[in-house]
């Protein structure tokens, strides 16, 4: 039996392409994901003002809730029903362990009978930290 052996002339190579498209789709992904992320807090929604405004940066779990001058809700950038904000929002509340943050985001001329389901349903799934999105009042 002939038992092949490494001259000097030969050497073990290493085949990084797989490697490469592997990171090249990782990149794309975090692009994408980040892109999808930053668009459910820049639907342009008129704000209410208020004369102070907290900015909490924590790194807390948030789950931002978009409700529209019509009153259609929005959670990310798809529409869904307040059954179905309260049902995601349990699921939601099962999977991190950490506090979870619900913010809502709301036109300032929006009654508050549209408000309302999405704070029963923050309170039914246990959610306690509830803000909501505002800007600051500037001061004359």
């Amino acid at each position: 039996m002939n038992i092949p052996r490494l001259g000097r002339n030969r050497s073990i190579k290493f085949n990084v392409t797989p490697l490469i498209d592997v990171v090249f789709l990782l990149i794309i992904f975090f692009l994408v994901s980040s892109h999808l992320a930053q668009q459910e807090t820049q639907l342009e929604l008129a704000l209410p003002t208020a004369s102070s405004v907290r900015d909490d940066e924590s790194h807390t779990e948030r789950v931002t809730i978009n409700v529209r001058a019509d009153g259609q809700l929005l959670l990310g950038s798809e529409a869904v029903s307040t059954a179905e904000v309260g049902r995601r929002l349990g699921v939601e509340r099962q999977e991190t362990s950490a506090n979870l943050e619900v913010r809502i985001r709301a036109d300032r001329n929006l009654a508050y009978r549209h408000i309302e389901p999405v704070l029963l349903a923050c309170a039914k799934a246990q959610i306690w930290n509830v803000s909501f999105a505002v800007i600051e009042k500037p001061i004359l």
